[in-house]
């Protein structure tokens, strides 16, 4: 089990990850996907939402194992470092860089691709057509994107500090 997700015991949900506050985000990916339409500045403030929101949840993780007296529960959640340290990594990878990414290339390989199939759609309407079809990636990505930075993370970093954490009884 990660340190950055509530027990299942618990049922407590996560204003963070399990409220349409999630999508928040996700809000560079929105600027990658108008990239192409928008000056960059709209696209670096994407991407400043997008990373107050990470820093937002890694804070609110690293306050929640702050305040759990319970040994058991602490055990779970980890030390208030451990908990914003795991909750900025895998909100870091998960909501800005890896889909940040793959929405670009996306839209990009969207627009190279128009371009030589549809070379006579004016350049607007081809922005327009991969701009949708990055959005429309969004949800599509997204799960995946979760699961797989879930394994990375329990496959390599969390293997270290949950090591750390359970011989620091």
């Amino acid at each position: 089990m990660s340190v950055s997700r509530p027990s299942n015991v618990s049922h407590e949900t996560d204003v963070f990850r399990h409220t349409p506050l999630r999508y928040m985000g996700y809000a560079n990916e929105v600027g990658e996907a108008f990239r192409s339409m928008v000056p960059r500045s709209v696209v670096y403030a994407s991407y400043a939402v997008a990373s107050v929101y990470v820093l937002a949840d890694a804070s609110s993780k690293g306050l929640n194992s702050s305040t759990v007296t319970n040994t058991a529960e602490r055990k779970t959640k980890g030390s208030p470092v451990v908990a914003f340290t795991d909750a900025l990594v895998w909100q870091s990878l998960a909501s800005v860089v890896i889909p940040g990414f793959t929405i670009n290339r996306i839209c990009a390989g969207a627009t190279f691709t128009l371009r030589h199939i549809a070379p006579k759609v004016p350049i607007i309407g081809r922005k327009w057509i991969s701009t949708i079809i990055g959005l429309l990636a969004i949800p599509v990505i997204i799960h995946p994107i979760d699961r797989s930075v879930d394994f990375l993370m329990d496959s390599s970093i969390r293997k270290v500090y949950l090591c750390k954490t359970s011989s620091a009884k």
